[in-house]
């Protein structure tokens, strides 16, 4: 029996409310051979959406490239997972929080936190790592100070609530996300290879079972009202915030444990994360990747408010959920296990055959036989969505932007020392907030190049294995070049987790754009798609999964592009901490790589000047892979190096400036460098510190990298003979106090 329908579309324009368009909402009705009514347009709505079904994007991610020898698990799934030997598996996932903590910051970025764990244990991963990239507006206004601590404080309350330690992230301030800030969270997790678990709703007649919190009002639209589409000019987003979920991490906590301890004990037949979308997107995904059906009794799931309506049953966010396949005489033992972690666990529905068409329905009912409420086929929610080819275009002046690059290079500058202290500044405001050592693996947190952890949790098979992973952007070099500025930022993050000694394995992206409905914006996301390729593929990293941010505008400017990459990488015996960027008295300077000329899409040019034009830098991919092969070769070598520092934002003269603060020992450069030289960001640079400078570059030339002594380390203040000279005091007191007088409080003691 075919559930009723409400009427005609003309007649109740019910799918624009929802955000569905006249002509998606002909495509469901000619789906199901009738017109779809209020409960399955809902559902349709949601799973349609921008968010979950990338319509914009589908298009051109499907250019990256997701194979490689250690991928065990692509994109497709909650998380990525790739195998790093031992017996190993380790899950790596990065999503976005953005609309919602523009709107609630507190609440939109803990529940960030608590989404993207649930991606990496529905794997049968155990989380073990938080990285947060973060992106803000000046804080020099109420608002704008209010959304950074607010997001902190929401990353923070969380995390170290449910007990996973933040290991790293980035924090960037541009006027670009002044009313659209940019918040995304990585959550990397490990198992036992044999735990591995996909959601899928396999085994005709198997229950359906949600486990965890209460299904409430909070997060109704959270994929649609918010996170496809921009914010309004009026500033007023203040109606959004009940679509932003609420979180609970003590929920999290034991959901995590519950979950782990099914999965060793084989309980569960597929697991699946109940996050955007609700349970319209778990039940229809985990039977679609399966080829079955499923029953969903609305009535039986626990509600924590009156009179909900089966369509806010259905799409309701509420956090702290999971979805259970469980064949039915394991269900006894199930709930014995729920019941010690104090998680609530109904069974909800049963897993059905395919129709006489072969088609799975996911049927919605109001009682075990009572009426359908909506009856659709369930890979028509999960995998039929539209996908558009929107056009594209670059942007108008994209031929005029190079005019800038011949008058940044010949000008003078005046006093590059108040450039460099300029650009200095302590995050550890941040990370400070951030317990980074739970469960006593972190080996380099918050503050390095790469964040490192031993490869151990409870139930891992023993491993002298290390990993290293970082997160990486550079909006200035997107907002001038898409493609090789993204090209770049593969670059860049690949050598952060080399300088650890690891060898990069997978990549994880996650692409924040403006509104795709601008062509400019559309050829901004293929351009950056092209280029991660490119870069991926030349050295040899491959996209294990990601997500793509679209709608981030504000009275319809968008914010520019901003694709996040984090590589993991992998170290093959950590039997020591690896060299941190800080300077050690007494060692030669060493630069590997060569500097390019060019000042376009510097943090000089664009922060200090104020001129964003110029052609960027070329990324030469194939030196960069010899780079990466030979930075783990002399970080394997115990005793070899002092210091390590890639060299990318700010140029020689940040990474100088870095390296001096981190160690606490200057440094004289006497190489005859000019401004350029100093500031240009182009990729594929390391700074080395060593006594043994002859060794050094005899491996460096070896390996076809080129190589110079660029200076000695020693003294208490930062000299590059002709540009800079500053004193360790100098760089100290503006590093302090640069983000507390950003935040208006107090400059620490």
């Amino acid at each position: 029996m075919a559930p009723p329908a409400d009427g005609t579309l003309e007649e109740t324009g019910l799918h624009r409310a929802l955000g569905l368009t006249d002509e998606e909402a002909a495509r469901i009705a000619e789906i199901l051979g009738r017109p779809a009514n209020h409960l399955e347009l809902a559902m349709f709505a949601v799973m349609w959406s921008e968010h979950c079904s990338y319509k914009s994007s589908r298009l051109h991610l499907r250019r990256l490239p997701t194979q490689g020898p250690d991928v065990l698990v692509g994109p497709g799934e909650n998380a990525g997972v790739v195998d790093a030997g031992d017996g190993i598996a380790v899950a790596l996932r990065i999503e976005s929080h953005n609309h919602p903590s523009a709107v609630e910051p507190y609440q939109g970025a803990a529940t960030g936190v608590g989404g993207i764990l649930r991606d990496i244990f529905t794997m049968g991963a155990r989380p073990v790592a938080l990285m947060d990239p973060l992106f803000f507006g000046p804080p020099d206004d109420a608002r704008g100070r209010w959304l950074v601590e607010g997001v902190v404080a929401g990353i923070s309350g969380y995390g170290n609530s449910v007990g996973v330690p933040t290991v790293g992230g980035e924090l960037t301030f541009a006027p670009t996300y002044a009313r659209n800030p940019l918040v995304n969270v990585l959550c990397l997790g490990v198992m036992p290879k044999e735990r591995l678990v996909l959601g899928r709703a396999s085994g005709v007649g198997n229950l359906v079972v949600l486990l965890g919190a209460t299904t409430g009002r909070d997060g109704i639209g959270g994929v649609s009202v918010l996170a496809s589409t921009g914010f309004a000019e009026s500033g007023d987003d203040g109606a959004k915030r009940p679509s932003v979920q609420v979180g609970d991490p003590f929920e999290e906590k034991r959901l995590i444990e519950a979950c782990l301890e099914l999965l060793d004990r084989q309980l569960v037949v597929g697991v699946q994360d109940l996050g955007g979308a609700g349970l319209t997107c778990a039940t229809c995904e985990t039977a679609a990747r399966a080829g079955t059906g499923m029953d969903v009794d609305v009535s039986a799931v626990p509600r924590r408010q009156p009179a909900m309506e089966p369509f806010e049953v259905m799409t309701s966010e509420s956090q702290e959920r999971m979805l259970a396949i469980v064949a039915p005489g394991d269900l006894g033992a199930l709930q014995e296990v729920c019941r010690r972690w104090e998680v609530r666990a109904t069974a909800i529905g049963t897993v059905t055959a395919p129709d006489a068409g072969g088609v799975g329905r996911l049927r919605v009912l109001d009682g075990p036989e009572g009426m359908v409420l909506a009856d659709v086929p369930a890979t028509s929610l999960a995998d039929e969505a539209p996908l558009y080819d929107r056009p594209l275009a670059p942007p108008a002046d994209v031929e005029h932007r190079q005019v800038d690059e011949a008058t940044m290079s010949s000008s003078t500058a005046a006093d590059c020392g108040e450039d460099v202290v300029a650009m200095v500044m302590d995050s550890s405001w941040v990370w400070r907030q951030y317990d980074h050592m739970l469960f006593l693996n972190t080996v380099v947190g918050p503050g390095g190049d790469a964040a490192v952890l031993r490869l151990a949790a409870p139930g891992l098979p023993p491993s002298r294995r290390g990993l290293a992973i970082s997160t990486d952007s550079n909006p200035r070099w997107c907002a001038l070049d898409p493609r090789r500025g993204t090209a770049a930022t593969v670059a860049e993050s690949a050598l952060n987790v080399a300088c650890a000694g690891a060898r990069p394995v997978a990549l994880v992206n996650c692409l924040n754009f403006g509104n795709p409905e601008h062509p400019e914006v559309m050829w901004q996301l293929s351009e950056c798609v092209d280029g991660m390729a490119e870069a991926c593929l030349a050295l040899g990293i491959p996209v294990i999964g990601g997500n793509v941010s679209l709608y981030n505008e504000s009275a319809g400017t968008d914010i520019d592009p901003t694709p996040v990459v984090a590589v993991l990488g992998v170290i093959e015996r950590l039997e020591r901490r690896p060299p941190s960027m800080g300077l050690v008295e007494d060692h030669g300077l060493v630069l590997l790589g060569t500097t390019q000329r060019t000042l376009a899409g510097s943090r000089w040019a664009v922060e200090r000047r104020g001129r964003r034009g110029g052609t960027l830098f070329a990324v030469d991919l194939a030196a960069h892979r010899r780079l990466l092969d030979l930075m783990v070769e002399l970080v394997g070598q115990q005793g070899l190096l002092g210091s390590v520092h890639d060299v990318s934002g700010g140029g020689l003269a940040l990474g100088l400036a870095e390296s001096v603060l981190a160690g606490g020992v200057g440094t004289r450069i006497s190489v005859g460098w000019d401004h350029v030289e100093l500031f240009s960001e182009s990729p594929g640079r390391v700074l080395l510190g060593t006594r043994h400078t002859d060794e050094v570059l005899a491996q460096a030339a070896a390996a076809s990298v080129p190589a110079a002594v660029i200076g000695s380390t020693g003294g208490d203040r930062l000299i590059v003979e002709g540009l800079v000279d500053l004193t360790m005091k100098e760089l100290t007191d503006r590093w302090r106090r640069a983000l507390p007088e950003a935040l208006g409080e107090p400059a620490p003691a």
